[in-house]
């Protein structure tokens, strides 16, 4: 999960931030009003004295009503999705009225970070946004995740991230995607991410029903490229919490797959990864595929695979994208957080759920943050606890609801 650290909000005027440089207002309205849904629903008018009111039209929430000075850009606190009814009054008389609708309008959505499993999370929703709004979308991502969506998402545009200033178009709107910190910050997200899947998140703050939706991959090369029955594992991660912290989880498991028949491959891109002291090296026994490899060959190999072991990272999210079976470990998140899987591996009799605990904020710049038991030893209780025989039972159960015995 990448964590946005939120800017102040102010009801008045905009602070240069990491999300947005303060601007005029793109569209022009009656009488000198400039406006959009950049950032926030926004509104300059020429005039000292003129009323701007703000009413969310799902809600019926006055959100704002007040006399506004002549050429300073007036902004909702709330940055997420809203359909706002935009009003200016001079005196008694309506100025300019415009309720939002973004039909064939440009509306700009920026995924927070780079994270794998956010992008493929969040893409689903974005479409659903598309859809509901009937508008040209326009997302900005990395070259190398942009290759995964760009032929299973025909309709939207993607953008790279050193490219948006360049962009000519006048957007309607812009939206961001992430998870925001602190999590009591209602202006950038309407509920707190941690009691929501990840994919909810996202449907909350573009306003679209929550539901679960596989993202749609499509890569040229789809050919097998490895031979024989194999497996696809992946035992990296960005913190220590979300790691498979049990010293005979990998080795027991890839020596009880290979009893099966099995070639294990490990498809993670590094071979080793840590920080502050820790090392992760990838288990003996398996075969390494790991590398800077392009996505769409992990997707690849990742649908000729039986199946997928991995944790609450960006390669299980993959795994899930691809139609592979995926056993997920994970102690550090709640089961809700992630898709849904028959072989989620979680065990609530040693501490769990931290991620979503609301008493906690997840610090994705401590590589070793463990809130509830840091620095006992009982750290890192939540996976440590996971057993592979856990895991070899939920492998099991797979393979005969897979028939691949």
């Amino acid at each position: 999960m990448s964590i946005v650290t939120s800017p102040a909000s102010t009801q008045r005027g905009l602070a240069e931030s990491a999300f947005v440089r303060p601007s005029l207002p793109k569209l022009a309205g009656p009488e000198g009003i400039l406006f959009d849904f950049n950032y926030g629903c926004r509104v300059q008018v020429p005039v000292d004295g003129w009323r701007v009111r703000m009413v969310d039209l799902d809600t019926f929430s006055q959100v704002f009503d007040e006399p506004v000075e002549a050429n300073s850009i007036v902004t909702s606190r709330r940055k997420y999705f809203v359909r706002f009814d935009l009003q200016v009054f001079d005196g008694e008389r309506l100025v300019f009225h415009h309720a939002y609708d973004a039909r064939g309008r440009h509306v700009l959505i920026r995924p927070s970070g780079t994270a794998l499993g956010d992008t493929l999370a969040w893409m689903p929703a974005i479409e659903a946004f598309r859809l509901q709004e009937q508008c040209e979308v326009h997302v900005v991502l990395p070259a190398h995740l942009r290759a995964l969506f760009v032929k299973g998402y025909p309709a939207i545009r993607f953008v790279l991230p050193e490219s948006t200033d360049s962009l000519d178009e006048p957007f309607y709107a812009t939206y961001h995607l992430g998870y925001f910190s602190p999590y009591t910050d209602r202006d950038h997200q309407p509920t707190d991410p941690r009691v929501s899947s990840l994919q909810d998140a996202a449907a909350y703050l573009l306003g679209v029903p929550c539901e679960e939706r596989r993202p749609n991959i499509v890569v040229e090369d789809s050919a097998r490229a490895v031979a024989g029955r194999y497996v696809c594992i992946a035992t990296q991660s960005t913190a220590q919490c979300k790691y498979w912290n049990n010293p005979r989880g990998w080795p027991v498991l890839i020596e009880h797959l290979k009893s099966l028949g099995y070639r294990v491959l490990c498809i993670d891109q590094h071979r080793e990864y840590g920080a502050d002291g820790v090392v992760n090296t990838m288990p003996e026994g398996c075969e390494d595929f790991t590398g800077n490899r392009p996505l769409e060959e992990r997707v690849s190999l990742l649908r000729h695979a039986d199946f997928f072991v991995g944790l609450g990272s960006g390669l299980s999210w993959l795994a899930w994208a691809a139609g592979t079976p995926v056993v997920m470990i994970s102690g550090f998140s709640h089961p809700h957080t992630e898709f849904r899987t028959p072989y989620r591996v979680i065990n609530f009799h040693a501490c769990n759920s931290c991620f979503n605990d609301t008493t906690c904020d997840f610090d994705d710049r401590d590589f070793l943050w463990c809130p509830r038991r840091g620095g006992t030893p009982g750290r890192f209780q939540c996976s440590s606890a996971i057993s592979p025989e856990q895991v070899i039972g939920q492998v099991g159960r797979l393979i005969v609801d897979h028939r691949l015995g």
